[in-house]
C-alpha cells in the first residue's frame, strides 16, 4: 500500500500529492500575485526584499530560485548578480513557470529557465553559491530529500535561504485561523474562482513544520549555523542555513 501523507488536512497517498499539489497551482497561476498582494497586504513584497537582503548575493555569483513561481525573487537577484552572475527560475508547476518566464521576459530580463521537482534537481553538484525557495517548501512531498538536494547543488560555503509561513505568535493564533479559513477561501472565490484552492492554501501552512522543527529538519539533512528569523510576529519565517 502507497504511503500516506497530507494535502492540506486531508490524507493521501505519497503517489497522489505531487498531482494534487500541481492541479492548485495550474488553477490560481494567473491570478497569483494579485492574490498574494490581497492576502498579505502587500507584505510578500517586504518578506522578499528581507530575504534578498540577507541572502548575501553579490555580482557575478550563481543563484538558484526553487519553486520560483512569477519570478519576484529571480528577477530582484538578476539585478544583484549583473551580467556575470547567473540566476535559474525553476519550478515543478509549468503554469506557473510560463507566467514567470513571460513577466520576466515583458520586464526584459532574459534568465534560463527549467521545469523542475526539487527533489531530483537536473544540476551538478556544488554549482550555486546561493538557492532560495519562498512558499514552496511546504508543498513538497519529501522536504528532507527536497533538502538535501539543495545542500548537494551549493558550493562550499554556499547558503540556501528557506522563506515560508510559519507558526504564528500564539495571542495573534485565534484571529489568524478566522482569516486563513473564512477570508482566504472567500477572496479566492471571488478573484481567481476558485475557493478550493485556497482553503488548501491555508490548511497547508498549518501542517508545515514550526520554525524549531524546519531548523531541526535543515542540521538533519546537513546545513550548518541554520538560523531563522520571524517575521510579521511569526506569519513568516526565514531560514538559513550553509554548507561547509
Amino acid at each position: 500500500m502507497d504511503k500516506q501523507t497530507h494535502f492540506g488536512f486531508t490524507n493521501v497517498a505519497e503517489s497522489e500529492k505531487a498531482h494534487k499539489v500541481a492541479e492548485v497551482f495550474h488553477s490560481v497561476a494567473q491570478k497569483y500575485d494579485i492574490m498574494n498582494d490581497l492576502m498579505s497586504a502587500g507584505l510578500h513584497r517586504v518578506w522578499k526584499i528581507f530575504a534578498i537582503e540577507q541572502s548575501g548575493v553579490r555580482e557575478g555569483q550563481r543563484v538558484l530560485d526553487i519553486a520560483g513561481g512569477t519570478g519576484d525573487l529571480s528577477l530582484a537577484f538578476a539585478k544583484r548578480v549583473g551580467p556575470k552572475g547567473q540566476v535559474w527560475l525553476t519550478d515543478i508547476n509549468s503554469s506557473m513557470l510560463t507566467v514567470g518566464r513571460d513577466r520576466l521576459l515583458d520586464k526584459g530580463v532574459i534568465l534560463p529557465v527549467a521545469q523542475c521537482d526539487a527533489e531530483k534537481l537536473p544540476f551538478p553538484n556544488e554549482y550555486f553559491d546561493c538557492v532560495t525557495v519562498a512558499f514552496g517548501l511546504r508543498n513538497m512531498t519529501h522536504k528532507d530529500a527536497a533538502l538535501k538536494e539543495m545542500l548537494r547543488v551549493l558550493k562550499p560555503g554556499g547558503r540556501l535561504l528557506v522563506l515560508e509561513f510559519s507558526k504564528v505568535w500564539e495571542p495573534l493564533k485565534p484571529a489568524y485561523d478566522l482569516y486563513s479559513f473564512k477570508a482566504l477561501p472567500l477572496m479566492g472565490k471571488l478573484v481567481a474562482n476558485d475557493a478550493d484552492s485556497y482553503k488548501y492554501l491555508a490548511e497547508s501552512i498549518r501542517m508545515h513544520p514550526s520554525q524549531e522543527e524546519l531548523k531541526q529538519l535543515m542540521l538533519d539533512v546537513g546545513f550548518d549555523r541554520v538560523d531563522y528569523h520571524n517575521l510579521t510576529a511569526g506569519v513568516v519565517a526565514l531560514h538559513k542555513g550553509y554548507k561547509f
